[in-house]
């Protein structure tokens, strides 16, 4: 044969080695499989399941029956609507007036008093329909549970703990501050708050322009994965005609420049939020009314009847009164160099020699006196001298101690840089 005539051929010892090959394949072939080594197991379960093979496993399982332990078999969720008292909603959720009566007296028990429209009221009831719980959400994070047991009323306060996550935003300013806060996703507490911040360097209604720009830095809450609130903005930029005011939050909850400057100062630069400006600090100005050319020694910021007006600064109202000319106005003398003057209010809510804070209410906006229409008249004096509300300068901000500084720049400068990277990516993507 071929093959055998090949192997002769070879050297002596690539035939044994061929041969112990082949008689190792023959011994392997014989040795028995699987299926036959569990045939010899006298009737035991084989250690391994055999491929493709079901075999029934045996299970010693306990029959427990099951009970239902909770109390709380249904749950009704009422939405309080306009004019609805807790009386009309238990009475309309067929309640006893006596278990009103019974939380009523529970201290806890007050917001229920208060309720507005849009709240929610969770009722939960046992298997015989008999009230067992009431729940009713105070904020975000706490919620009260009033409930029913073998002892009476019991009433407690559940507080969940909530994630605080940081986000980013950038608006640009086109048509108005508020628009472009709006357009960038802040809230309405927010877009206030972030004018908070800048108050006292920046008159919102007579500063902003067209391509002004705002970088915001701010907290999320979540619950259980789900946003629920805004939280407080960490950091702020505001970019107002080329020039830069930042502001970061310190742990005493109030903000302050990147030199630790607190952004609170001696002064408003506007009396009046949400405002536009009817005319600007002009000394040469056409009054309105006499058609002659007089000094208008401050600045007129146009608004509806009843706007809040706030004193600029803290001091002591000098005068409140009338007169047919600036109609209800109030002085302030906040110290030896400063006073302020308010024309042409609606109403003083102030009187002579009264102390005032900064920020503080003294009136509302209005048409009184020789005016063409409802607005505030603004004076700004200093050492008696009239000047431009909008570009006098203010005494200068405190400054946080050495220790706190020491501890306030690096996490500043850290929530700075954070701020200057995504507001550049921002300005870049738009």
């Amino acid at each position: 044969m071929p093959v055998i005539k090949l192997l002769t051929k070879l050297p002596r010892r690539h035939r044994i080695a061929i041969s112990a090959l082949g008689t190792a394949v023959v011994l392997l072939s014989l040795l028995p499989g699987e299926q036959a080594v569990a045939s010899r197991m006298d009737g035991e379960a084989a250690p391994f399941a055999v491929a493709g093979e079901r075999r029934p496993l045996e299970l010693e399982v306990k029959n427990i029956p099951f009970t239902d332990s909770s109390p709380h078999i249904r749950e009704r969720v009422v939405q309080v609507k306009s004019g609805d008292a807790l009386s009309v909603i238990f009475s309309r959720q067929g309640l006893p007036s006596a278990l009103l009566h019974d939380i009523s007296r529970l201290k806890e028990a007050r917001p229920l008093r208060s309720l507005h429209p849009g709240d929610k009221l969770t009722f939960r009831f046992n298997r015989n329909d008999e009230f067992t719980a009431l729940l009713y959400p105070l904020d975000t994070t706490r919620t009260l549970e009033i409930t029913q047991g073998e002892q009476g009323l019991k009433s407690r306060i559940h507080s969940a703990s909530l994630e605080s996550r940081n986000k980013f935003t950038q608006g640009k300013v086109s048509s108005s501050f508020w628009n472009a806060g709006v357009t960038a996703g802040l809230s309405a507490n927010q877009i206030m708050n972030l004018a908070g911040m800048f108050a006292w360097d920046l008159d919102f209604a007579l500063d902003i322009r067209a391509g002004d720009y705002f970088t915001v830095l701010f907290e999320e809450q979540y619950k259980d994965g789900l946003r629920v609130d805004t939280g407080e903005i960490l950091a702020a930029e505001f970019v107002n005609q080329g020039r830069v005011y930042r502001a970061v939050r310190h742990e005493d909850g109030n903000y302050y420049s990147p030199e630790g400057r607190a952004m609170r100062k001696s002064f408003l630069r506007a009396p009046v939020n949400f405002t536009h400006i009817s005319s600007n600090f002009n000394p040469r100005r056409l009054h309105p009314v006499t058609g002659q050319i007089r000094p208008h020694r401050g600045i007129d910021y146009a608004a509806r009847t009843g706007t809040p007006i706030m004193a600029a600064g803290g001091g002591v109202v000098t005068e409140s009164g009338y007169n047919r000319f600036n109609g209800n106005y109030v002085v302030i003398r906040h110290d030896s160099t400063y006073v302020t003057k308010y024309l042409h209010l609606n109403k003083r809510m102030v009187k002579k020699g009264q102390r005032v804070k900064q920020e503080q209410q003294i009136g509302t906006l209005g048409a009184t006196g020789r005016v063409t229409g409802p607005h505030l008249h603004y004076e700004f004096l200093v050492n008696g001298v009239h000047k431009d509300p909008k570009t006098v300068k203010l005494p200068q901000a405190s400054r946080l101690p050495a220790a706190e500084l020491a501890s306030f720049t690096p996490k500043a400068d850290k929530l700075l840089a954070q701020l200057s990277r995504v507001g550049k990516v921002m300005l870049a993507r738009n």
